[in-house]
Order: structure tokens, then sequence, then C-alpha cells
């Protein structure tokens, strides 16, 4: 038997001596939603179905040593990396000290991506953030107690605060704290503007992005000029805004940022501006939030396949919607009759690749499941009816139900393969 060693902190102890750390840029980070069933392209479909990948034959190829010193240096140096909180902040940091006309576009998507969870931007546009994070000013306030506005003194700047607290006191005696994320100063307008109280900082190290006056007011006065608005019967029932992604002018257009449930609808079919091309996978993702029934979208889409010019926009949309969204139809008796009318369309009007394509989706996302199904005897009916077979040439398939049977109560439907 070998002995342990006294001291086990000299032993290197881990569960996965391999550790695999993922670098996200920050411009990439944030939130990440998956569908209920997996978003993934048509394409994934193609190739999960027509090929399967068979074993690796790793023989024949050279060893090399993976457990070095060095290597586990290093792998623990990209923990520490990719563990600290403050290295966002850090690069950050670097881009806000640039002079505006030195910031990269890489430096304002950082920029970006960190102010967009401040509460001072959050009812703004992403086009308004963005130009306002390319003529921000970063300053710091080194010592607790410094006054930075004082009562009655011209404004000339609005004010954000990324990091500490400020203090203003009012004339009538009353206070008020600020807090990262908070703004103070000028509204957006051109006109003289006094500070009303004085503003002191209350910790050490406060931090803040200053943007002058005039660029305040000319950016977000900007966002009229750039928005066009949808009217119906004299109501207003779409904005869109007019976006520049890159600085070279080449990806612009307009973006919907509101409008009404049953607009939104209608735009699915529509022409979709170059800054805007996930619209249909975007409102597929969220049409939960607005709409009471899935039926509302299904049913208008069935109404617009009837119409040559709309049908391929109209398939287009199912196939992306039963490919990231299968739980949608499996789990509603409503929309699978839905899946099984738009299914019968496809025959009729012989769209038979986009049939093809239906069929391979609905087979790659369905899951397996039991059913329980209990007759009172041997010589009562199922219900239900099947087809295929060894001498059909295919599998067997649950052809028929009967509504309201004890195989539709017990979960059983058209198209299930046994």
């Amino acid at each position: 038997y070998l002995q342990l060693p006294a001291d086990l902190t000299k032993m290197h102890l881990t569960d996965n001596p391999h550790p695999q750390v993922t670098h996200v840029p920050s411009s990439q980070s944030g939130c990440s939603i998956a569908s209920d069933s997996g978003s993934s392209s048509l394409s994934d479909i193609y190739q999960a179905t027509e090929s399967e990948m068979g074993d690796v034959d790793l023989t024949g190829l050279p060893e090399a040593p993976v457990d070095s010193e060095d290597e586990e240096e290093e792998e623990d140096e990209d923990i520490d990396r990719t563990s600290d909180p403050l290295l966002g902040r850090d690069v950050v940091r670097e881009c806000l000290e640039k002079e505006p006309a030195d910031k990269t576009d890489d430096d304002i998507e950082q920029l970006l991506e960190f102010m967009h969870q401040l509460p001072a931007f959050a009812n703004m546009t992403m086009s308004v953030r963005r130009e306002l994070c390319s003529v921000m000013i970063f300053e710091v306030v080194e010592q607790a107690g410094a006054i930075i506005l004082e009562d009655g003194q011209e404004l000339d700047s609005w004010y954000v605060i990324l990091n500490g607290t400020v203090e203003i006191s009012y004339p009538d005696g009353k206070s008020e704290s600020l807090c990262m994320g908070n703004s103070f100063g000028i509204t957006p307008s051109l006109d003289k503007q006094y500070m009303n109280g004085v503003v002191r900082t209350k910790v050490d190290d406060c931090q803040f992005v200053c943007i002058a006056q005039q660029d305040y007011w000319r950016i977000l006065n900007h966002v009229e000029k750039n928005t066009h608005k949808v009217e119906e019967e004299g109501e207003i029932v779409m904005v869109k805004e007019h976006r520049e992604l890159d600085r070279s002018g080449t990806r612009k257009g307009h973006i919907v940022i509101k409008a009404t449930p049953e607009r939104l609808i209608m735009h699915l079919i529509e022409e979709h501006s170059i800054v805007d091309p996930t619209y249909i996978e975007d409102f597929l993702l969220t049409y939960r939030t607005f709409l009471t029934s899935p039926l509302e979208v299904g049913n208008k889409l069935l109404e617009w396949f009837t119409v040559d010019s709309l049908r391929d926009k109209v398939t287009r949309v199912v196939l992306l919607w039963v490919n990231n969204h299968f739980n949608d139809f499996e789990g509603d008796p409503a929309m699978t009759r839905f899946l099984e009318e738009f299914e019968k369309n496809l025959e009729d009007a012989k769209m038979k690749g986009h049939l093809r394509l239906l069929n391979i989706a609905c087979a790659a996302k369905a899951k397996w499941r039991q059913i329980t199904l209990q007759k009172p005897s041997r010589d009562s009916p199922l219900f239900f009816s099947l087809l295929g077979g060894s001498d059909k040439g295919f599998g067997i398939f649950v052809e028929t139900v009967e509504m309201g049977s004890k195989a539709a109560e017990a979960g059983l439907k058209r198209g299930d393969q046994v």
C-alpha cells in the first residue's frame, strides 16, 4: 500500500483534469434563450437525417502528453481570467478612457453591452444608446464629500453614475441618494438650465460618464427624425426606427421597435430589413407574451396560404416554427390539427419539397412517449386505426384517432409512429 502524503494540498486534485473554458467576448455576452425543443436551422435537420456519424477511428494518431504542468498552469490562469467579475469592467474602462474620436466600432460595442444594463439607458432605443456611447466622456472623483455641482450652477452635461454614490441636497432641506446606473444633470433641451441643489460624492472613487448638452439634445431629438410611424384609420399601429449597424453605412435600414399584435403578425409575411433578418425567429420566440393563443397566428397563416404570392413566405414561417418550437404543436391538440391542415394544403398545392422538409422536421423534433390504453375486453374497439408495416415498406403509424375516444384521451395522435 502506498502512503498518502501528509500535506494533501501539494497534490493536484480535481474532478475534471481538463476543464474546458469558453471565452465569450463581452460584445456577444448576455442572456441566451433556448426554445422548448431546441432551436436549429433547417439545414441542421437535413444533416441530422441524411448523414449519421460513425465510430471515429483514432488508431495511428501520434500520442502527446496532455498533463504537463505548463498546461495546467495555463488552464488555471484561464479559469482565473474568466471567473474574474472585474475583467469585463476593466475592458469597459479602457474603452471609456479613450477620446470619442479614437473609439472604434469594437469599443462602442463593448460600451453598449455594458450601458444597456443601467437604468439611465433602459428606455432608450439601441441606436440612441449607440450614439451616446460614441460621445461619452469618462470622469473620476477620487474622494468622498467632493462637490460636483453647486446649487444654481449652470448645467452643461448629462451625468450617469458608473461606480459609487452621490447625494443631492435640495434647498428645502430634503436629500436624495443616487447610485450606479442613475443619472442627473440636464434634460434634452438647448435652453439654459441650472442645478437645483448641491451634488456631492458620498464615497471614494466615484466614476461617471458625461455627455455634453449639445450632443445629448442632438441625439435624443434625432430619434424622431429616424422613426417611421405606420398609421391605419388614424391610429399608429407600428413604429419603425432607422438604424445603421456599422459606420460604413452598408448595413442600414428600418427595424420594428413596437406595434400592435395584429400588425406584428402581419409583418411575418412582409419584407424584412437587412438590419432585422431574424424577425420571424424573434416573433416565434416571444409571441406568448402578447398573444393569448398560437392559433391567432396559425389561422392567419392558413388564410394567407391560399394567396399564391404569399405561399412560400407562409411555408417558411411554419417550417421555422415547427423546427424551433415543436412543443407548441406536440402539446396542443388544436395546434396539431392546424399542422395536419397545413400538411394537407402542401399536398394539394403539390409542394413536395416543402412537405418533405415538414415531415423531416416533425420526425427530428418529436419525442418518445409511452401511452397505456386499457380495453374492457378483447373485442372492444380500439378507436384508432394503423397504417404501414413490412408489406407497405415503411413503419407502423397511427392513421386516424376517433375524437373524444379513450384513445384520444390517452394521448394517441394521428401521425404517431408505433
